[in-house]
């Protein structure tokens, strides 16, 4: 029997298995109510350069964390994913099985949390209600996050009575506290306060380290030429007079340090 043109792509075609579709998984934050109780929050990443991944502790809380996997992708993925928090959207640390993990400090309230593939054709979303740790919400927060792996820049916040909160020193006497120092790119880094001082405010960023990839053979070599970060102001964070605004800057070298922004309060 002499069979038609073209009749056995399709029968081929069916004897293919068909390869898994790619999908973000969140397995926290999950939707719906918590009370975050503030034990095992811990927001400080430590790491030995060269480094080649995100270390967070493994105790570390859920209420207080940002964890999945993209399942299914054909190969590692190439590039970061993208993070959207409350409206700001940042770059996402995505290791080579898939899998993300990121300290975060969320305000008490209503939250939105969104995943997304470094291809952008799959994403996650969640939203849920924070009760808090009891504690009083952050009435002024400033986020940084940057564009490069492998990467550290830190923030540094000068308030308006000359106190300067970094990773040297991480809470003030007025209520300033860095929440968040990553050393391991992309961020994000927070410094918060819930009881902001009247006056004007100073943003640095300072190009600590990094600038480099890791190599299959073990080895490092120059990374990007540029990193870009990005800064976010929150003001009156979580109410009807929320406030947000965000600003680029270029890092070109490690040891440059970069006043960003100033601004007043209130």
């Amino acid at each position: 029997m002499r069979l038609r043109p073209g009749y056995l792509a399709p029968l081929l075609l069916s004897l293919i298995p068909l390869a898994a579709s790619a999908e973000v998984r969140l397995d926290t934050p999950r939707g719906g109510w918590r009370q975050g109780s503030g034990d095992g929050e811990h927001f400080m990443q430590q790491v030995n350069y060269p480094a080649s991944s995100v270390n967070v502790a493994e105790d570390q809380a859920d209420t207080a964390r940002i964890k999945g996997a993209i399942t299914g992708l054909a190969k590692a993925p190439q590039g970061p994913g993208r993070l959207v928090v409350n409206g700001i959207d940042m770059p996402l640390k995505i290791n080579e099985d898939g899998g993300f993990d990121r300290p975060f400090v969320f305000p008490g309230g209503s939250n939105s949390v969104e995943v997304r593939s470094p291809d952008g054709q799959q994403k996650r979303r969640v939203q849920f209600y924070s009760l808090g740790r009891g504690g009083a919400s952050a009435r002024l927060r400033v986020v940084l996050s940057w564009d490069s792996d492998n990467t550290d820049l830190d923030l540094h916040l000068v308030t308006p009575d000359g106190g300067h909160v970094w990773y040297g020193e991480r809470s003030l006497a007025n209520g300033a506290a860095l929440d968040v120092d990553v050393t391991t790119g992309y961020g994000p880094e927070m410094i918060a306060t819930p009881t902001p001082l009247k006056g004007q405010y100073l943003v640095y960023v300072n190009y600590y380290g990094g600038g480099y990839r890791s190599d299959e053979d073990g080895s490092s070599s120059p990374g990007q030429a540029l990193t870009i970060g990005q800064i976010t102001v929150i003001s009156e964070e979580g109410t009807a007079n929320e406030k947000q605004q965000s600003f680029l800057v270029p890092m070109r070298q490690p040891g440059e340090l970069t006043l960003v922004k100033s601004f007043s309060y209130p």
